[in-house]
Parts: structure tokens; sequence; C-alpha cells
């Protein structure tokens, strides 16, 4: 665990102030994004990822830029891990004793492949860290929370429009858009939101991976994903942001 946050720069608002966020996948890209976000209303951060070194290094970042009215933590967790999930929870309910916020954000992509060609590693790989690990942090996430509190699932819109020959990652994000469903129902009663973000292209690192040449200049911003989020979670808790799909303005790429 990281130390706790100092203070270099005043944060831009306090609509958040005293809540708890849980970003897994924080350390990079969309999670970071949203991270400091987050923070930037006084929201208290905690950031999870699988490297240690590149989690400490994102927690320093965030340290940097927000005010002494947040506190930011780092873990270092596997999501497709129930133990390591566990733990992360755990430390979560010794620090804070509850939880207002779980952005379900880690996840993994893929070189095209045809189904074929598609190792069975790759497969379990992605749907464990896409659809299992949103599972596990979701089940341990919600005894921490109460009425009011938000869960986000950062999903794709691949969940919806499926892509040739990136299966495992469709198949992943359609089942992470079907729990964020169910979950939604099984919630209600409790007064604890359940919201889908899909964004369409975005300009993070995974593109290294999946099209070194796509064009990133048409691609939605991570910053854009984060004030959504934050827009959701500042909603009265008598409303609800439930599934919304971000496109990059110039269309598909």
């Amino acid at each position: 665990m990281a130390a706790e946050s100092g203070s270099s720069r005043l944060s831009s608002g306090s609509r958040l102030l005293g809540k708890i966020a849980v970003v897994t996948g924080g350390s990079r890209g969309i999670g970071l994004a949203i991270a400091k976000a987050l923070a930037a209303e006084a929201c208290n951060v905690v950031i999870s990822g699988r490297e240690r070194q590149t989690i400490d290094a994102a927690a320093a970042e965030l340290r940097k830029q927000t005010s002494g009215d947040a506190r930011i933590l780092a873990f270092e967790c596997d999501i497709r891990d129930n133990e390591a999930v566990t733990r992360l929870f755990a430390s979560v309910a010794r620090e804070f004793g509850r939880l207002d916020i779980l952005v379900n954000n880690a996840g993994i992509s893929q070189s095209a492949a045809p189904l074929q060609e598609t190792a069975v590693e790759l497969w379990r790989d992605i749907i464990d860290t896409n659809l299992t690990g949103t599972f596990l942090c979701t089940r341990a996430a919600v005894p921490l929370m109460k009425a009011g509190a938000t869960i986000l699932n950062i999903i794709s819109v691949a969940a919806r429009d499926s892509f040739p020959g990136y299966a495992p990652y469709n198949a992943s994000k359609a089942g992470a858009l079907s729990l964020t469903r169910t979950l939604r129902e099984e919630l209600k009663p409790t007064g604890i939101r359940v919201t889908a973000i899909l964004p369409g292209a975005t300009d993070t690192e995974i593109w290294q991976q999946v099209m070194p040449d796509a064009p990133r200049n048409k691609m939605i911003e991570a910053d854009s994903v984060a004030k959504l989020v934050v827009e959701a979670v500042v909603l009265s808790p008598r409303a609800n942001l439930t599934e919304l799909q971000l496109d990059p303005a110039s269309g598909a790429l």
C-alpha cells in the first residue's frame, strides 16, 4: 500500500468531498484519467493495477495534482485472482469503513485473429480479466456500499457492435454489459446505482497492441470518458445514468 497524499495544487472542485472511490486499472489510460477527475473533486481515490511500479508511479502523479482534501492510495491487485480482490477491498474497509464509488475499468484487449486461430489461453485471460474481474470486484465491493453509492462499469462499444477478429474481447464486453444490467436490477431495492459507459475508440496505449497505425487524432480523449464518470456520480441519488455510449465525433474508425 502506498502512503496517503500530500498537496501541491488546489483541486478544481469539491463535489465529491469525503467520498471514497476505487478505480481498477487506474495506473494508465482511461482509469488514470478517471482517478484524476475524481480526485480533482476532492474524492479519496484508491487505484489498483497489476504492476507495483506502475501503480506507485500513477499514485505519485495523482498526488502532485490534487489538494490535501483527497487521499490517494495505491494497491497492487490482479483482478483475476479472487484472493487478491478480497485483500483489496478488505484494505478499503480498514482504511475508510465504506465505499461510495466503484469504477470497474481494468481490461485488456488483443491483436486481431480468427476464432479458429485464437489460443485457449488468450480466451481465458481476456474473459477472466474483462468479465470475471468485474464480477469479483463488484461482489467484494457491494457489502461496503449504501444507498446513493454508484458502480460504474467502463465497457466498450464492442458490447453491442462485434468486431471480426476479436471474439474473446467482444464476448467479454457483451458479458460485462449483461452483468451490469442484471446487477442494476438486483440492486435497485438498495439504492445503489449501476451505470454502464460504452466508449468507442479512445486514445490510450492499448492501440499499440491492437492497431498501431490507428488514427489517434480521430479518437475520443480519455478525459472525456472521465468527465462522464464524474457527472454520473454527482447526480442526485434519485437519478441514475444507466447506459451511455460515447462515440468519436468523426464516426467509427
